[in-house]
């Protein structure tokens, strides 16, 4: 038998493999914040130990940095191992351009079946959901405002811009003492903190609570929300605000909580991913 023939290739073949093989594509981090990637794994571990778990990292920076895989790379790898079937579930908030180009990659492998899971924040009723889980560390009305803190996009024909405005609206009406603004982009920081002092808020409010709606609450959290110089933190305190942040401890050190660190949120994206197995199973 030549190894180079029809049947010497075949025999070379991995053995394909029937369940779908798992992939969960994640923004990355070099900071501390990084640890809410071993909590999420950890439950993968235990609620679908019968499935390969794989990872992949969307950032090119994090990537560079860190030498870790990025979603080409992984599905490359999934589909040599024999898999005809692949699940990728981010670890987003929004579906925005980070979403679109995963699907556009899932698009490059066509001898692999690729179902890609929909993120924390893709359906008006997730972020409902979402709102509720965060009200637990809002500040209530009489002890100060809350501030969420969105990423963003810089990019001002990004669809994803409509769920930020919307996302906005939908807590000043639902919330009388939250607010919602973005790191990039829109909702803007700056317009709506001059929207604070026009409205003499400084003698309603004494504290703002700045509340991160990001999986990590790595280098944003601690630079552009809460750092000492142009920072929300700082921007804030000139109006004459006290401001904190809610915090979470891992290892023995502090962390802001970035979404990673409510339980509840886990279980979405865990529903999620349910979700996209089971339709994986028709197809």
């Amino acid at each position: 038998m030549h190894p180079h023939g029809y049947i010497g290739r075949k025999m070379h073949l991995p053995k394909l493999n029937k369940k779908s093989a798992i992939v969960i594509a994640a923004f990355g981090s070099t900071t501390r914040a990084k640890a809410a990637l071993d909590i999420f794994n950890d439950h993968l571990a235990r609620q679908f130990s019968e499935y390969e778990v794989f990872w992949a990292y969307t950032s090119e920076i994090i990537r560079r940095k860190t030498g870790l895989p990025s979603l080409q790379q992984t599905l490359a790898q999934v589909e040599a191992a024999g898999f005809r079937k692949a699940v990728v579930q981010p670890l987003h908030i929004f579906p925005g351009t980070e979403y679109r180009q995963m699907e556009e990659t899932c698009a490059f492998f066509p001898g692999l079946r690729v179902f890609m899971g929909e993120t924390l924040c893709h359906r008006w009723a997730f972020i409902r959901q979402t709102l509720a889980v965060l009200e637990k560390d809002f500040l209530t009305p009489d002890q100060g405002m809350n501030l969420l803190a969105l990423h963003g996009t810089p990019l001002a024909a990004d669809p994803v811009n409509i769920v930020y405005l919307g996302l906005e609206k939908l807590v000043t009406e639902i919330y009388p003492h939250v607010l919602a603004a973005a790191i990039e982009g829109v909702p803007d920081p700056d317009a709506l903190f001059r929207r604070i002092g026009q409205q003499q808020m400084p003698n309603r409010f004494k504290r703002v609570r700045i509340i991160p709606m990001m999986y990590f609450a790595g280098m944003h959290a601690q630079d552009d929300l809460m750092g000492d110089e142009d920072s929300w933190r700082s921007a804030l305190e000139n109006m004459g605000f006290e401001v904190d942040c809610p915090m979470v401890e891992t290892g023995g050190d502090p962390l802001f909580k970035g979404l990673a660190f409510y339980p509840e949120v886990t279980d979405f994206l865990t529903q999620r991913l349910d979700r996209v197995l089971e339709l994986a199973e028709y197809f």
